[in-house]
């Protein structure tokens, strides 16, 4: 925990030298985080399982596309926040490691870079089958999303 806070704290040291007002400092993390969960999140959701299920060919391609499309940038938004969200809490001196919003996040994370990993290798031989633990994994992290969203404003009501 030492090590995590003291690897960033110079990071956060910079940034509290800018005097970002400390409701941005606060907020900030759950205000563009709920953006991409609830919006982002479940469109992504929405289009990945609605090109699974759909009986329309082109609607359900069309939805693939855009599920493939924002997938990564989806990622790439809640790698970000997951790092703006360790910066905010060493900014507030607050602990980093015992917050089960840390370990929920870090989970959402886990499991979204296997579920990109199964889809950018193609999905292997056994398509079918691994498309559909994709589909069930996404499910999953999107679920705990939701749940992190909850303890993360449970954790910004606290401190």
């Amino acid at each position: 925990m030492d090590n995590l806070r003291e690897l960033l704290e110079p990071i956060a040291a910079w940034f509290r030298s800018l005097g970002i007002p400390e409701p941005i400092v606060h907020w900030g993390h759950p205000l563009m985080m709920g953006i991409v969960v609830f919006v982002m999140g479940s469109f992504v959701g929405f289009a990945g399982w609605r090109g699974r299920i759909v009986a329309d060919k082109d609607v359900a391609v069309e939805n693939l596309i855009s599920h493939r499309t924002l997938a990564p940038w989806m990622f790439g938004f809640m790698a970000a926040g997951y790092t703006g969200g360790l910066l905010s809490l060493v900014m507030q001196q607050q602990p980093i490691l015992k917050s089960p919003h840390f370990w929920t996040g870090s989970i959402v994370l886990l499991l979204l870079l296997v579920n990109g990993a199964l889809a950018f290798f193609g999905f292997g031989k056994d398509k079918g089958t691994l498309r559909t633990v994709h589909a069930y994994l996404g499910s999953t992290a999107l679920c705990l999303m939701f749940l992190h969203a909850v303890l993360g404003l449970r954790l910004g009501l606290a401190i």
